[in-house]
Protein backbone atom coordinates (compact mmCIF):
# COMPACT_ATOMS: atom_id res chain seq x y z
CA UNK A 1 0.00 0.00 0.00
CA UNK A 2 1.56 2.81 -1.32
CA UNK A 3 1.75 6.19 0.59
CA UNK A 4 1.93 9.77 -0.90
CA UNK A 5 5.64 11.20 -0.58
CA UNK A 6 5.92 15.01 1.08
CA UNK A 7 7.51 17.54 -1.36
CA UNK A 8 10.70 17.61 0.60
CA UNK A 9 10.96 13.65 0.32
CA UNK A 10 10.07 13.27 -3.52
CA UNK A 11 11.65 10.04 -4.71
CA UNK A 12 14.15 10.49 -8.24
CA UNK A 13 12.77 7.80 -11.24
CA UNK A 14 13.82 4.28 -10.21
CA UNK A 15 14.57 5.22 -6.36
CA UNK A 16 11.93 4.68 -3.42
CA UNK A 17 10.54 6.99 -1.66
CA UNK A 18 11.61 7.61 2.09
CA UNK A 19 8.73 6.99 4.04
CA UNK A 20 8.17 3.39 1.97
CA UNK A 21 12.09 2.50 3.22
CA UNK A 22 10.85 3.33 6.36
CA UNK A 23 7.79 1.68 6.95
CA UNK A 24 9.76 -1.81 5.57
CA UNK A 25 12.63 -1.11 8.21
CA UNK A 26 10.12 -0.13 11.01
CA UNK A 27 8.16 -3.65 10.04
CA UNK A 28 11.37 -5.46 10.81
CA UNK A 29 12.54 -3.82 13.84
CA UNK A 30 10.42 -6.11 16.70
CA UNK A 31 11.49 -9.43 17.54
CA UNK A 32 8.29 -10.83 17.10
CA UNK A 33 7.63 -9.99 13.87
CA UNK A 34 10.95 -11.19 12.77
CA UNK A 35 10.16 -14.67 14.45
CA UNK A 36 6.48 -14.54 11.95
CA UNK A 37 8.93 -13.54 9.08
CA UNK A 38 11.50 -16.65 10.00
CA UNK A 39 8.67 -18.84 10.35
CA UNK A 40 7.29 -18.21 6.75
CA UNK A 41 10.46 -18.22 5.40
CA UNK A 42 10.87 -22.15 6.70
CA UNK A 43 7.20 -23.21 6.02
CA UNK A 44 6.01 -20.97 2.59
CA UNK A 45 3.21 -20.64 4.31
CA UNK A 46 1.31 -20.79 8.10
CA UNK A 47 -2.49 -19.70 9.30
CA UNK A 48 -2.21 -17.09 12.11
CA UNK A 49 -3.01 -19.54 14.74
CA UNK A 50 0.02 -21.67 14.27
CA UNK A 51 1.86 -18.17 14.19
CA UNK A 52 0.57 -17.29 17.47
CA UNK A 53 1.45 -20.62 19.06
CA UNK A 54 4.96 -20.07 17.24
CA UNK A 55 5.96 -16.74 18.60
CA UNK A 56 4.37 -17.30 22.06
CA UNK A 57 1.99 -14.26 22.49
CA UNK A 58 -1.45 -13.84 22.17
CA UNK A 59 -3.64 -14.27 19.24
CA UNK A 60 -4.77 -10.29 19.05
CA UNK A 61 -0.74 -9.55 19.53
CA UNK A 62 0.30 -11.57 16.74
CA UNK A 63 -2.82 -10.04 14.78
CA UNK A 64 -1.14 -6.99 15.10
CA UNK A 65 1.81 -8.06 14.41
CA UNK A 66 0.89 -9.65 11.51
CA UNK A 67 -1.36 -6.39 10.74
CA UNK A 68 2.08 -4.62 10.15
CA UNK A 69 3.87 -6.89 8.27
CA UNK A 70 1.21 -7.21 5.46
CA UNK A 71 1.01 -3.28 5.67
CA UNK A 72 4.18 -2.59 4.93
CA UNK A 73 3.90 -5.15 2.01
CA UNK A 74 6.37 -7.61 3.56
CA UNK A 75 3.39 -10.87 3.94
CA UNK A 76 0.35 -11.26 2.24
CA UNK A 77 -2.82 -12.94 3.83
CA UNK A 78 -5.04 -15.16 2.42
CA UNK A 79 -8.89 -16.08 3.61
CA UNK A 80 -9.38 -19.66 3.51
CA UNK A 81 -12.13 -19.25 5.89
CA UNK A 82 -12.62 -18.98 8.62
CA UNK A 83 -8.38 -18.95 8.87
CA UNK A 84 -6.54 -16.62 7.21
CA UNK A 85 -3.36 -18.14 5.74
CA UNK A 86 0.11 -15.89 5.34
CA UNK A 87 2.82 -16.34 3.09
CA UNK A 88 5.83 -14.08 2.06
CA UNK A 89 5.21 -11.76 -0.46
CA UNK A 90 7.69 -11.84 -3.16
CA UNK A 91 10.17 -9.07 -3.88
CA UNK A 92 9.15 -6.94 -0.89
CA UNK A 93 12.66 -6.12 0.36
CA UNK A 94 14.22 -5.63 -2.69
CA UNK A 95 13.96 -1.68 -2.32
CA UNK A 96 15.05 -1.98 0.99
CA UNK A 97 18.15 -4.26 0.00
CA UNK A 98 19.00 -2.16 -2.61
CA UNK A 99 19.15 1.04 -0.04
CA UNK A 100 21.34 -1.21 2.45
CA UNK A 101 23.58 -2.14 -0.21
CA UNK A 102 24.16 1.29 -2.19
CA UNK A 103 25.10 2.41 2.10
CA UNK A 104 27.48 -0.26 2.65
CA UNK A 105 28.95 0.46 -0.85
CA UNK A 106 28.89 4.25 -0.41
CA UNK A 107 30.87 3.49 3.19
CA UNK A 108 33.39 1.20 2.00
CA UNK A 109 34.70 3.92 -0.03
CA UNK A 110 34.99 6.18 3.43
CA UNK A 111 38.69 6.03 4.63
CA UNK A 112 38.90 4.26 7.85
CA UNK A 113 39.38 6.15 10.98
CA UNK A 114 41.95 5.33 13.43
Amino acid sequence: MARATRPSEKALPGEIANSDLARTAKALGHPARIEILRMLLSRQTCIGCDIADRVGLAASTTSEHLRILKEAGLIRGEIAHPRVCYALAPGAVEPLLQFLTELNEAQSLLPLEE
